[in-house]
């Protein structure tokens, strides 16, 4: 924890060997929670170069060229979710390894609030190579799904890192009361 209370963690990858890393991404990501209490994930299902596996990961991605963390998450929550937001907080960063795309992830975590909901705009990839889907869930549902997923590399690599990230949330919420 750094003094402001945002989470540092650094992870490596344990699941490929590695090689060599070719480039660093910064990914903005975020925790969703509506005003019932319930979460939202997005559900992926994969068959590439990290094996076959469904898995469950916060919403978000790459950080474009002159944009920063906070005006990445607002448009990454509207294309995977179609969610209008608000960040409620910055939860902190996790930096992780892909060894098997020879990528370094700079991950800055979210804690937002959804307001509503509206069209997606998904990407190709995300239609059809991850045939991604929303997850509503509540907190308990979401680790045991985390945990679940546990079976394939990279679904442990994800829940490693998300997993506390997810923990801290429900921390910042609690307080909140």
């Amino acid at each position: 924890m750094t003094d402001n209370n945002e989470i540092y963690l650094e992870l490596q990858d344990n699941e490929w060997p590695f090689d060599h890393i070719t480039h660093d991404r910064s990914i903005a990501r975020a925790i969703c929670i509506d005003d019932e209490g319930f979460f939202y994930f997005c559900r992926i299902n994969r068959d590439d170069y990290f094996g076959k596996c469904t898995m469950i990961e916060t919403s978000g991605g790459g950080i474009e060229e002159g944009e920063d963390p906070f005006t990445a998450i607002g448009r990454e929550l509207k294309e995977e979710l179609g969610a209008e937001s608000e960040v409620i907080c910055k939860i902190g960063v996790v930096s992780d390894y892909y060894n098997a795309v020879y990528r370094h992830n700079i991950n800055h975590y979210f804690l937002c609030r959804i307001k509503s909901f509206g069209e997606t705009n998904q990407t190709q990839q995300e239609i059809e190579d991850f045939h991604m889907s929303t997850l509503k869930m509540t907190y308990e549902e979401a680790v045991s799904e985390y945990e679940k997923r546990r079976e394939s590399p990279l679904g442990r690599l994800i829940a490693n890192r998300e997993l506390p990230i997810l923990k801290r949330a429900k921390e910042i919420l609690d307080k909140e009361g």
